[in-house]
């Protein structure tokens, strides 16, 4: 069954790879009978080899320097997410929960359709992590997983599962389908998962523990157990238990499998004021520390910002003093979809601690106003500058940083290059230079030519540059600020149709530096934690119970760095 959204998922001459029987990432397994048979007409064809296996692979791609790129003409039109040069643009969500967690209740295919229905092309099942579905959840949902990838062909649809980190909070965890993708994740909840091994305390041991989880996950990618794997933190500073040292000691343990965190969190709908929404904080944000937390926080980090991360939204705060050491760690936005508000289902019966399930939802007959999710591509997305239309292509550009995200579909696509003599690279890639060489941003948008699933369209006021230089390793691994990291330039929007185009000078390159973007609809800034001088407008703190999501969106991208020669 496909779906109807209008974006493109157009490939190269010759190349089909949205079908899954030419999809060699996808093993014969998970083919119905006819793909099966197809498929092996094409091998014995000589149509099907290990050329076309070797171009849907490629786990480990690491994001390294890019020198220079075919520099043609500044991006070209595309509709929603479609292909920019040699990028296709793929919209998803990687943190998303089913009737296989406690707090949850939609079946997977529920799920899918509607991500699939709202144009999602990726997206990750990520039951939480516990003793149940340790025991038999992991292995009782991957029928619906492969069941719901053979029903909608055109979302890819990975299983993951919901890593309660050792001493920490809670984190994606997923793999590149294939004959070992529930045993894999089956070995890993149980020997690593924080819940089932009693290591939630904020320990030298448990934070140990993460960090072999971590390792392990690498090792099943080398053995080839499974091709790929990916983490990301998730919701970072809601609880203010993932404190810096741990954040960039996932990182350093493995760059290629913990590759970053929410820059937004789910439960976006949690701050509609009741009596017509929860009446909540946005996120989910409404917690304050306690004897677990990183002390050094404040407490304005326990709250949203413009539905961001505390972590993400401060400009030189936590994110950006990652960024100045000049490793990757990247930032996601995504739904964590449990129960949906305004949804007139609730969850079905049935013993989950025996089952490893709830019974199907069933019709509740009024609408759950005191829901606080929204369905997977609803409000929050996260688009991947992928290869083609692959798993593990998805899973390449993620690992590579060539990300950026929206609420609302704030913007209609985007497209940001640094360029330097005839040379350009984009989101999370590195352009070397000569040192003293002059260096320039281009920055295409499509603006929102309709309108969003909340009936209006969305109208982009503002771009941010945030630019910061590269330090190198910090001597204190808890430290949380980029004091070089401001604010550099500001653009107004003054249109409401059509494609922006924006180029700003970078100067001279004569020491290593990062940027980054931001866009705002404008209808509620304020100055940043760090001060008007570093972040004259930017979000403002979410206020607890009176935070709808709809009239205050934003976009972020992920960095680009800049190296000079020596």
């Amino acid at each position: 069954m496909g779906h109807t959204h209008d974006h493109d998922h157009s490939l190269p001459a010759g190349g089909e790879a949205e079908q899954p029987v030419l999809d060699l990432s996808i093993p014969d397994s998970e083919l119905s009978p006819a793909e099966v048979s197809r498929r092996g007409f094409l091998r014995s064809a000589g149509l099907l080899g290990a050329g076309t296996a070797a171009a849907a692979t490629g786990a480990f791609a690491a994001p390294g320097v890019a020198m220079a790129h075919d520099h043609g003409p500044l991006g070209r039109s595309w509709a929603g997410r479609s292909r920019i040069n040699t990028l296709l643009w793929l919209a998803g969500d990687h943190h998303i929960h089913t009737q296989h967690s406690s707090d949850a209740q939609y079946r997977v295919i529920d799920q899918v359709r509607h991500a699939n229905a709202y144009g999602l092309d990726w997206m990750v099942i990520t039951d939480h992590g516990s003793v149940a579905h340790a025991k038999i959840g992991v292995d009782k949902v991957n029928p619906d997983i492969v069941a719901a990838r053979r029903e909608i062909d055109d979302t890819l649809v990975f299983q993951g599962l919901e890593w309660n980190i050792p001493a920490a909070e809670h984190g994606t965890v997923f793999v590149h389908p294939g004959r070992n993708e529930v045993a894999v994740l089956k070995e890993f909840e149980n020997t690593f998962d924080g819940t089932v091994k009693g290591a939630g305390d904020p320990t030298p041991a448990n934070e140990a523990l993460a960090i072999s989880g971590i390792n392990f996950l690498a090792d099943a990618v080398t053995k080839r157990r499974v091709q790929d794997a990916l983490f990301l933190a998730n919701h970072p500073a809601r609880k203010g238990i993932d404190s810096p040292h741990e954040i960039r000691g996932w990182r350093d343990a493995n760059p290629r499998i913990a590759v970053g965190f929410e820059g937004a969190p789910g439960h976006q709908a949690s701050g509609i004021a009741a009596p017509l929404g929860p009446g909540s904080g946005r996120g989910g944000y409404d917690n304050s520390p306690s004897a677990a937390s990183f002390p050094q926080y404040p407490l304005e980090s326990y709250r949203t910002w413009g539905g961001f991360d505390w972590m993400t939204a401060t400009v030189g705060g936590l994110w950006d003093s990652l960024l100045a050491e000049g490793k990757p760690w990247w930032i996601t936005a995504n739904s964590d979809s449990h129960k949906v508000y305004l949804d007139n289902s609730k969850a079905g019966g049935g013993d989950f601690d025996t089952n490893g399930r709830y019974d199907d939802p069933v019709y509740a007959g009024s609408f759950a106003s005191g829901n606080s999710d929204f369905w997977p591509g609803f409000y929050s997305r996260t688009h991947v500058g992928s290869a083609d239309f692959t798993y593990a292509s998805v899973m390449n550009g993620l690992r590579a940083g060539r990300v950026w995200v929206d609420h609302g579909g704030l913007i209609g696509g985007l497209d940001v290059r640094v360029r330097s003599a005839g040379s350009w690279v984009t989101l999370g890639d590195t352009l070397v230079v000569r040192r003293g060489a002059p260096v320039q941003l281009a920055v295409a948008i499509d603006l929102a030519d309709g309108p969003n699933w909340a009936q209006f369209v969305p109208k982009l006021a503002r771009v941010d540059v945030i630019r910061g230089a590269v330090t190198g390793p910090v001597k204190d691994r808890d430290v949380f600020a980029a004091p070089g990291t401001k604010v550099a330039k500001s653009f107004e929007v003054n249109q409401s149709t059509g494609r922006v185009t924006l180029t700003y000078d970078l100067g001279r390159a004569d020491g290593p530096f990062y940027l980054r973007l931001r866009g705002t609809d404008g209808n509620r800034t304020a100055p940043g934690f760090l001060g008007a001088a570093v972040d004259p407008a930017g979000p403002a703190m979410d206020v607890l119970g009176s935070a709808d999501p709809w009239t205050d969106l934003w976009f972020y991208t992920n960095p680009i760095w800049v190296v000079p020669n020596r």
